[in-house]
């Protein structure tokens, strides 16, 4: 090899280097995470910044109380803060949290109409739910120049709102009609939902998910389009699309519903969701990247950054991790503690290190148990219980009020229940004092009891659970654990532990 040739190799071999080509090298001396940032069902994110600050919500469904604020400020570690709503309206799908004149809003729909709760202050008290009376999904709220407030909406319409963001002004519009998918590309539906805006320099930027919540792994997308005016006319990226799964190969799949947002330090993010390959039943995943705005002013996602692989921190102080696992020492249920189909107080007691929950139904799916969000492919959990009555206690994974499978108690008996058929599995072992556990091993799930919390007896009956997901089932639902309380009685739950393995 010529000299000159070579020594054109080696600068080219350097600049590659310096350039992150070699990205273990790159990040060796570099703190870093890697996704997700929230692990489990903790779909539609929205972010909000308050100067060091950072709190997001999330879609909550039919799992009340709902909104749970999270609190971060280095957006890695996360606490819940408080639960925004308590008054049942139903499914409650993507929110946006907005600050606006020193005080909080987070707009929603649910039960074909998008409703708004306000707080003047964070962690609440937050105010009952007030009906706008408007249709369309996933509101997205933007200020103009003067200080005008609107909503924007998933079919690219939007509408005025009152100054006091709780009320709509004027007449429904329509702005934008989104990106052209190819129709070579596998996706689930156009389906054009999520909007989210902000105003960086002389334009507005508006950012969608298209291709279907679900479906191909290929489905979901992020798509990106600016205007001078927050009623356009918009001008599509020619990045779109922004941030997509390219083939079922990958970790996650169907990456949408993304909030782009600048953080402390003057470095900007992308907060998204997606399905985990093997996982699906996990639910849609919170996830974190990195964006670069080029100089012809569009944000987009570096060339050498992955989804799946090590990714630089943020700056910021880490505030404590919180633990599923809950002693019931406190006078309130914990934020991320919620009840299927409504939260019903005068049902439950929390008392000297234990909740009594009231027994409710005839079934695990009518029994609106109580459940909270795995986090890992693999865990146990475990619990021990007090049966009064006639009651039934258990521990389950629980997907809707149709699809679940776990291990559960009566007086004396422990049942087993299998996709909803249930049954006694050891009979007379107990007497009406127990501990439940699961053992999920990616997704293969045991069953034990015990009757003193040390030694463990694992039942015959065992289940297999990755079919508990969305595009089995539908529901746009996450597999949770669930304390039940069944029938005539009550249950005294205590000691929930959770591990992951």
């Amino acid at each position: 090899m010529p000299r000159n040739t070579l020594q054109l190799f080696i600068i080219m071999l350097l600049v590659s280097t310096m350039n992150g080509q070699n990205q273990p090298e790159a990040l060796a001396n570099k703190p870093t995470y890697q996704n997700p940032i929230f692990g489990g069902d903790y779909p539609d994110p929205s972010l909000l910044r308050e100067g060091k600050d950072y709190y997001v919500v999330h879609s909550s469904f039919d799992y009340y109380p709902g909104l749970t604020i999270w609190h971060s400020q280095d957006l890695i570690n996360w606490t819940p803060v408080t639960s925004a709503l308590h008054k049942y309206v139903g499914d409650v799908w993507a929110p946006d949290l907005v600050k606006y004149n020193d005080k909080y809003y987070i707009y929603f729909p649910a039960n074909k109409t998008n409703f708004v709760v306000s707080a003047d202050n964070i962690s609440g008290p937050w105010s009952d739910p007030i009906d706008l009376k408007i249709g369309n999904i996933d509101p997205g709220h933007i200020t103009d120049d003067k200080g005008d407030r609107y909503l924007y909406f998933s079919n690219g319409d939007y509408i005025g709102l009152s100054k006091d963001g709780l009320k709509t002004v004027g007449e429904v519009k329509h702005s934008y009609d989104g990106w052209a998918i190819p129709r070579e590309w596998s996706i689930e539906c156009f389906c054009m939902e999520g909007p989210k805006l902000f105003k960086r320099g002389e334009y507005y930027y508006l950012t969608v998910a298209e291709g279907g919540t679900a479906g191909p792994s290929t489905s979901h997308m992020v798509i990106s389009a600016r205007s001078k005016t927050p009623f356009g006319p918009w001008e599509n990226s020619p990045y779109n699309p922004v941030m997509r799964t390219q083939n079922s190969d990958e970790r996650w799949w169907s990456k949408g519903h993304s909030t782009v947002f600048e953080d402390y330090n003057g470095k900007w993010w992308m907060m998204f969701h997606a399905y985990e390959k093997g996982y699906y039943n996990l639910g849609r995943q919170t996830l974190l990247q990195p964006v670069e705005w080029t100089k012809d002013g569009w944000y987009k996602v570096p060339d050498k950054i992955q989804t799946d692989k090590p990714i630089v921190k943020p700056k910021g102080t880490a505030v404590e991790r919180f633990s599923q696992s809950d002693n019931f020492s406190t006078s309130e249920l914990k934020p991320y503690w919620k009840f299927f189909g409504g939260v019903d107080h005068s049902r439950f007691k929390i008392t000297d290190n234990s909740i009594i929950i009231k027994g409710k139904g005839h079934g695990v799916g009518d029994s609106s148990p109580m459940v909270c969000v795995p986090s890992g492919h693999s865990y146990t959990a475990e619990v021990e219980m007090e049966i009064e009555g006639d009651a039934i206690g258990g521990l389950v994974l629980f997907y809707n009020n149709s699809y679940y499978s776990g291990i559960l108690a009566d007086k004396e008996n422990i049942l087993a229940n299998l996709r909803g058929w249930q049954f006694e599995t050891e009979k007379k072992v107990h007497k009406r004092h127990v501990f439940l556990r699961l053992k999920n091993i990616k997704n293969n799930l045991d069953m034990f009891y015990s009757l003193d919390g040390k030694q463990w007896l694992k039942i015959e009956n065992s289940a297999e659970v990755s079919s508990y997901n969305h595009n089995a089932l539908s529901g746009f639902l996450g597999l949770r654990i669930a304390l039940c309380s069944i029938g005539e009685g009550n249950v005294t739950f205590r000691n929930f532990n959770y591990s992951n393995l």
